[in-house]
């Protein structure tokens, strides 16, 4: 829909559904300035700064503009984002949000009712200069789920000494409304339950030692086909249990020696997990044995993945109705 058809735009697919996938090539078919790029980590955590550092590993571009799948542009856009290009500068925009109902009407842009907009801390909506995004090594990849990732990179830029800049004198984009069915209890994909506030405290830290580059000590913008093939043939499996100790075990014995592999692990309750005899034997003062709860298992085994192999292939479901996590991965 916009006046200005100069521009190039690259898709990337972090996660979906075979059967979304399948749409999603033959919808793409009626838009050849898309260029398409499918990664099958549907059943990893969502790393929205490995997606687009995937992305600005492919393009060459002078400028790049990094933007969500829920948006709509104003016809003008890519004309405003001509006149704001610039070497040193980065600008990111002010966003108008619809409502349900608002969102499933079909209008043009200037007649969307806009519900409210955003203010400075919403930071995602950003023009860059590519090279300079390029040499802070792009988006910071130990966030994973959900904030901060487009903080930290204005952070950083400021941090340089790079200028960053709110665009409000028109609106440009509009946010449509959507559920969010990854935070629902019979959701299986992956989910830390506090990522958010640890995500949060990690941008403190960008602020007080005056982080420049991000992803020093792994790779970026990484993703292997073939070692997600790979996930097929397991060739050693686990099974271990809440039992304290049993994975702290596992992850120093098994996840950071194995090498060139791929493993499987099950995590189950133990057979003694609140029964009446271990609550009993509480009560006498007698010696019990200690666990974890699963959700606790859940999330330390999600901070080792960040922490360690964010860069592997693998596999992760928490199933909360049957109690039982399970880890597929390509050491």
């Amino acid at each position: 829909m916009q006046n200005n058809k100069a521009f190039n735009v690259v898709l990337v697919d972090y996660g979906s559904t075979s059967n979304y996938r399948r749409g999603l090539i033959k919808l793409l078919e009626h838009y050849n300035f898309v260029t398409l790029i499918q990664c099958k980590t549907e059943q990893q955590l969502w790393c929205k700064s490995r997606a687009i550092n995937i992305a600005l590993r492919s393009i060459d571009t002078t400028s790049c503009f990094v933007g969500d799948i829920d948006m709509l542009y104003h016809p003008e856009f890519i004309n405003v984002l001509e006149k704001e290009t610039n070497k040193t500068k980065t600008t990111y925009f002010q966003v108008g949000f619809l409502s349900e109902i608002e969102s499933k009407k079909e209008k043009e842009f200037k007649n969307y009712e806009v519900a409210f907009k955003s203010k400075t801390e919403a930071t995602g909506m950003t023009l860059y200069n590519t090279a300079l995004l390029k040499s802070i090594n792009g988006y910071d990849e130990f966030y994973n789920g959900w904030g901060s990732e487009d903080t930290d990179v204005h952070m950083r830029l400021q941090n340089a000494g790079h200028q960053v800049c709110f665009y409000t004198k028109q609106l440009l984009m509009l946010h449509q409304w959507h559920p969010k069915n990854y935070r629902t209890k019979n959701d299986v994909t992956p989910f830390h339950s506090s990522l958010e506030q640890v995500n949060a405290a990690y941008l403190d830290l960008v602020s007080v030692i005056k982080t420049v580059k991000a992803n020093t000590v792994y790779n970026w913008g990484v993703y292997n086909q073939a070692h997600y093939n790979a996930l097929e043939t397991v060739i050693e499996s686990y099974t271990i249990s809440n039992k304290i100790g049993e994975l702290p075990a596992f992850i120093n014995g098994v996840l950071l020696v194995k090498r060139d592999l791929v493993i499987q692990l099950e995590i189950i309750v133990h057979k003694d997990y609140k029964t009446t005899k271990q609550k009993a034997k509480a009560l006498l003062g007698k010696k019990t044995i200690a666990f974890k709860s699963m959700q606790s298992l859940n999330n330390s085994l999600l901070e080792c993945i960040i922490r360690n192999f964010r860069n592997q292939a693998y596999q992760y479901q928490y199933n909360r109705i049957t109690n039982r996590i399970s880890l597929t991965i390509k050491l």
